[in-house]
């Protein structure tokens, strides 16, 4: 898409970006380490900070808690020239992490090699901390946008969003109900193919379904023979799921992602090179290698309490993820992998998306990111987990990622979302900013 023009955001009388290392920083100070269980300390005090922040600039909002503790910030801005709302979201939770695997402390905030270092860096506060950097700038300035945003900072996005958007979605419709679309994680990150920039921009979610296996048997000596062993049920299920080569399926959105790169590697995009392809963006490979097939991981196993008694019962959990189209496909696989006598719950279960990579705010996003990095390209991708989207989709959104960072080559950034010693680069942060600040003169 062409590079826009007379943006008006040239002749800014602020800074969308004075603000966004601090504010990040300051996010990052606020454990909000979600284990999946009530155990964490919850959002409550990052919430409050947010709700602060916004305050300070006359932007009224709403504190809104799924369980105590668990608590969602929600606030309305701009508008005026009739057009629905956007929905503009973040998530203030983190997964936990464990000091002493770090370089420094993952609550930290330290500034670091040019870059802020903590657990949610990249997921999600730096974000957060660019949409709020870019409101108070604007909302000083008295530079509101045109059309109405819903700001949303959610709880519990890290365990399926039940306690933040999910509570939002089932219980507070009416704050959100005219957005149309929405905007929030992950997309707008930079990889580097062949020498040139591809931003990528999250258009599609595989879906979700976080499994309990159980395998039940007879109880008995471990030193006889029993042929109704629920752990060797159990395991041969595990087993065979964990080494299932699952096929290629290619979607509309990776489809025309692995064509931008097949133009820069001078073939063209198929099925048969579509593994090939995605190997062109290096580390981010992990990351897109999944979303061109479905994927089921083993994650944990649990049986017995001694090494001489055979249990009754035999329990895994594995994390499914199924492309837009084929959860038929992948719910019928799986069950054929595991074989009789496997009983099948879920921990939680949320459908795949993917919107239409077209549009004004498509225009925007890619426009906003061009003016910044004239050079790049800019395409779809499918992300491999979940977000917050998921949510949100079921009031009839059309939703997109976009987060945008301006990445060195040789930042490994995917092994940072959930991994040890997550950071962004300075620079990164206050690139994201502009962007974000240029794509609100455009939506």
């Amino acid at each position: 898409m062409d590079q826009a023009t007379n943006d008006p955001s040239d002749s800014r009388s602020y800074d969308p970006a004075a603000e966004v290392v601090r504010l990040c920083q300051d996010l990052i100070a606020i454990d909000t380490s979600n284990y999946g269980s009530e155990a964490g300390p919850g959002e409550r005090k990052a919430a409050e900070h947010v709700a602060t922040l916004l305050d300070e600039v006359g932007i009224e909002s709403q504190v809104i808690e799924g369980r105590p503790g668990r608590a969602n910030v929600v606030a309305r801005w701009g508008g005026g020239d009739g057009r629905p709302p956007l929905l503009l979201h973040g998530h203030l939770d983190v997964v936990p992490a464990e000091a002493d695997d770090w370089q420094v402390h993952p609550f930290s905030g330290e500034i670091k090699d040019g870059q802020v270092w903590g657990r949610g860096a990249v997921d999600m506060k730096d974000f957060d901390a660019m949409l709020l950097s870019v409101v108070r700038a604007r909302a000083q300035a008295g530079a509101a946008p045109d059309r109405e945003v819903v700001l949303c900072f959610t709880a519990d996005e890290e365990a399926g969003g039940h306690h933040g958007a999910g509570v939002l979605v089932e219980e507070h419709a009416d704050l959100l109900a005219d957005c149309t679309e929405a905007v929030g994680e992950v997309g707008g990150f930079s990889a580097t193919v062949r020498g040139r920039r591809v931003y990528l921009i999250e258009a599609a979610e595989k879906g979700m379904a976080w499994m309990r296996l159980t395998a039940r048997g007879r109880a008995g000596h471990g030193s006889m023979i029993n042929d109704d062993n629920a752990v060797t049920r159990l395991a041969g299920a595990v087993a065979r799921i964990g080494a299932h080569q699952w096929p290629v399926r290619l979607t509309p959105t990776m489809e025309v992602l692995l064509a931008t790169v097949g133009e820069l590697a001078g073939t063209e995009a198929t099925p048969d090179n579509a593994e090939a392809l995605v190997e062109e963006f290096g580390d981010a490979a992990r990351m897109l290698g999944a979303v061109i097939r479905n994927t089921a991981n083993p994650t944990m196993l649990q049986a017995g309490y001694k090494t001489n008694v055979i249990p009754t019962e035999a329990r895994a959990t594995v994390d499914g993820r199924f492309l837009p189209g084929y959860e038929d496909e992948f719910f019928a696989t799986l069950h054929q992998l595991a074989g009789d006598g496997i009983e099948f719950e879920f921990e939680s279960k949320q459908d795949p998306w993917e919107t239409p990579y077209d549009g004004d705010l498509v225009t925007a996003m890619s426009r906003s990111l061009l003016a910044e990095d004239p050079d790049a390209l800019v395409a779809p991708y499918l992300m491999s987990g979940g977000t917050d989207a998921k949510h949100f989709r079921k009031l009839g959104m059309r939703s997109y990622g976009f987060a945008p960072l301006r990445l060195p080559a040789e930042l490994d950034f995917t092994a940072l979302f959930h991994g040890v010693d997550e950071r962004v680069p300075v620079d990164a942060l206050e690139f994201g900013a502009r962007v974000f600040d240029r794509f609100l003169d455009q939506v």
